[in-house]
């Protein structure tokens, strides 16, 4: 079995979203293109963050390996004429503001993982995690108004990005998300 040779290993052990991203931004800041940063993670959002993370910005995903309760994550540094800057989904809105919408019976997206939905999400909101976004958006209706939230505005800017890119218009990111959301939730 060919083993990709790695430069530069980062463990991300124990954090959640978005610590592993931030975590491995400055670390391929120190990398020079071509190089591989292996990114350890206990995290399962960290899957869909990376990849997502990694394509956005034009590192090179080269793939994942779990091994036990470990995600192992590669990622190769791009050269600086294939880098893209950074971008954020433009329609944001506070969670003060969802709340306030919650009477109208929005749609509301949580591509926090199962787990972390089961343990509170609120009412009505639908779980589709961010790695299997791409399956389910052939169910979506892409005119319909989308609240998405995840933990912390991270995963969900990844979401609105890719529905974006589907054709959805009305796509909202919920920021700061579930980390500080006041309002009412349920247990799954």
């Amino acid at each position: 079995m060919n083993t990709q040779k790695v430069d530069k290993t980062l463990d991300c052990k124990g954090l959640s979203c978005p610590m592993p991203i931030v975590r491995t931004k400055k670390a391929m800041e120190e990398l020079t293109p071509g190089q591989v940063l292996e990114v350890l993670a206990t995290d399962p959002g960290s899957v869909a963050d990376m990849k997502s993370w990694a394509n956005r910005t034009g590192h090179q995903f080269i793939g994942t390996k779990q091994e036990n309760d470990v995600y192992k994550h590669y990622v190769r540094k791009s050269d600086p004429s294939e880098e893209k800057p950074e971008t954020r989904h433009p329609d944001v809105v506070s969670n003060e503001d969802l709340l306030k919408e919650l009477v109208q019976k929005p749609v509301v997206l949580d591509v926090r993982e199962p787990m972390e939905y089961a343990f509170g999400h609120i009412p009505g909101a639908k779980s589709v995690p961010l790695g299997q976004l791409e399956e389910a958006v052939k169910e979506m209706n892409p005119e319909q108004e989308v609240y998405v939230i995840c933990r912390t505005g991270n995963r969900s800017d990844a979401a609105c990005q890719i529905l974006a890119g589907k054709g959805f218009s009305k796509v909202r990111n919920v920021v700061p998300g579930m980390s500080q959301w006041t309002g009412p939730t349920e247990q799954q």
